[in-house]
């Protein structure tokens, strides 16, 4: 039981003693870490295509007496328009029913009157979101959507059906624009850059549209400009300064 015992003390001891050096050891190393110089920057870079489809939104406002009424003449309207758009080739999933909605309709008493305002009507809002993927229909989908009766258009949205290789060529010239910048200033403070330590992308903002031109066919009963979409894309890149 004795000898048990010393060398339970003894295995104790031995470790009391490792640890402080395990820590003496690692110590040197985190303090140079920490101590290592860095240089930060952000990069940013564009890339743009043009467009391959649009979204349009059209619908339809009708008026009634009656809550009844209004949406009655309005679902006639809306079933019209949305069997013109699929006449005109538009395929059932790239229709989408993106607003509805049901409002009194308020008549003002007479200047002076002290009666409050009262309801003399009901309006019905209707609208579909329409993907074309054929841009050179787009003009003609236009002249359907308002031969057939709708009164609201809220606008045209160009866009690319896979905008991945656009985003990615934007990424690349982010990091080639970090990259740049970081050695311009490595040269001019007269270090070096080390190995990358970071690199994060905040977010990529949503495409906007260029000026440049990109007819759409010349028949097209509606002219449309579909323009280029562009990217952009941003980056914070950290590298280690080798001095």
């Amino acid at each position: 039981m004795t000898r048990f015992r010393s060398s339970l003390l003894a295995a104790a001891l031995l470790a009391a003693v490792a640890v402080p050096a395990t820590i003496a050891a690692t110590a040197p190393a985190l303090a140079a870490e920490a101590a290592a110089q860095t240089l930060s920057l952000a990069g940013e870079g564009s890339a743009s295509a043009a467009p391959d489809q649009a979204t349009v939104t059209s619908g339809v406002t009708s008026e009634g007496k009656t809550a009844r009424e209004a949406v009655d003449a309005n679902s006639k309207a809306m079933a019209a328009l949305i069997d013109a758009f699929k006449t005109a080739g538009i395929q059932a999933a790239d229709l989408q029913t993106s607003g509805f909605s049901v409002q009194p309709r308020y008549a003002q008493p007479k200047e002076g009157s002290s009666e409050a305002p009262h309801i003399d009507g009901y309006e019905v809002r209707n609208q579909v979101t329409v993907r074309i993927r054929d841009l050179t229909k787009l003009g003609a989908v236009l002249d359907t959507a308002v031969a057939t009766g709708s009164n609201q258009i809220d606008g045209v949205d160009f866009g690319l059906a896979d905008p991945a290789p656009v985003l990615d060529k934007a990424r690349e010239a982010a990091v080639a624009d970090a990259r740049r910048k970081a050695e311009l200033i490595a040269k001019a403070a007269g270090v070096k850059l080390g190995r990358i330590l970071a690199i994060a992308e905040p977010g990529a903002e949503p495409p906007r549209p260029m000026m440049a031109a990109y007819a759409m066919e010349k028949a097209a009963a509606v002219p449309v400009e579909a323009g280029e979409s562009e990217f952009t894309a941003r980056v914070n890149v950290t590298w280690e300064i080798a001095q």
